[in-house]
This record gives C-alpha cells, sequence and structure tokens, in this order.
C-alpha cells in the first residue's frame, strides 16, 4: 500500500469585501438621513414680543336662542312674534354701532329645522355674515339629562 505523503495546495481563503462595502453604505446612507443638524442654534434670532393683555378684534358676539317651540331671543332678550322681518330687525338693532359681528346660532336639539332657517335668513337679512351653531359635548348632554 503506497500513501501518498504530496501535500496537497489548498487555496487560500479570499475575503469578499463588496457586501461589506455594501452594507457600510447603506448604514453610512442611513446615518445621513437621520442625524438632525445642530447649525440652527448657532442662529441668533430676536422674536418680537406681543403683549398678550391687549384686546384683539375679535367679534362681538350675538346669541339667538331658538326654543323648542320656536321661539327666539337675541341676547337673552325675547322676541315677539316668529316673523322673519321681526327677528332680522332685532338684529340689526343688536348689530347696531360697530361692525364684526358673529351670530351664534344656540338651538334646542327639538326646534324645528324651519326655525333655524328662519334665524340663517334673519341675519342674511341684518346684514351679518359671519354665522356659528352652538353645541355642547355628548358628555354634557348625557349629564344633563342625568338630573345631576
Amino acid at each position: 500500500m503506497a500513501v501518498n505523503f504530496r501535500h496537497r495546495r489548498t487555496e487560500d481563503p479570499e475575503i469578499n469585501l463588496i457586501p461589506f462595502i455594501d452594507v457600510l453604505l447603506v448604514i453610512l446612507i442611513f446615518l445621513m438621513l437621520t442625524t438632525t443638524y445642530s447649525k440652527f442654534t448657532e442662529l441668533r434670532v430676536n422674536l418680537p414680543v406681543a403683549d398678550a393683555e391687549k384686546a384683539r378684534n375679535a367679534p362681538k358676539e350675538i346669541i339667538v336662542a331658538v326654543s323648542a317651540d320656536g321661539r327666539f331671543s337675541v341676547n337673552k332678550q325675547a322676541v315677539d312674534g316668529r316673523d322673519v322681518t321681526q327677528l332680522a330687525s332685532v338684529l340689526a338693532n343688536a348689530a347696531a354701532g360697530s361692525e364684526n359681528h358673529l351670530v351664534i346660532i344656540s338651538a334646542d336639539a327639538n326646534a324645528t329645522h324651519q326655525s333655524v332657517i328662519t334665524v340663517l335668513d334673519a341675519a342674511r337679512r341684518a346684514g351679518l355674515p359671519q354665522l356659528t351653531f352652538a353645541t355642547q359635548s355628548a358628555r354634557g348632554a348625557a349629564r344633563a339629562g342625568d338630573g345631576r
């Protein structure tokens, strides 16, 4: 039996650097995109000063309440009748003397649709284009119904 003692030639292992470089580039791009820059701390900005106590030019509010049976009140003053022209004249008197009024319609949940439309029409006739509706949260309505 002959034993072959010749040394086999083994190849040196190669390290493939291309995947390693690809991973490093991806990490570098990720870090570049997620890094926050602190150049903004170098800017010195003097912000203007405002006095919060001074009154803004906020619109005056005219609150129109609509009851469930269709009666109206403007700024807690009952309006006689349910006519659009009467309500429009009362709204015009409430808005007299100044401009920039906001009409807040506070209608009962059981008020008819027509009574709310009457308020909208009266506000249009009185020249009051800014309107909004008063609501309450569902939690507040549940408490009011509990009798608390």
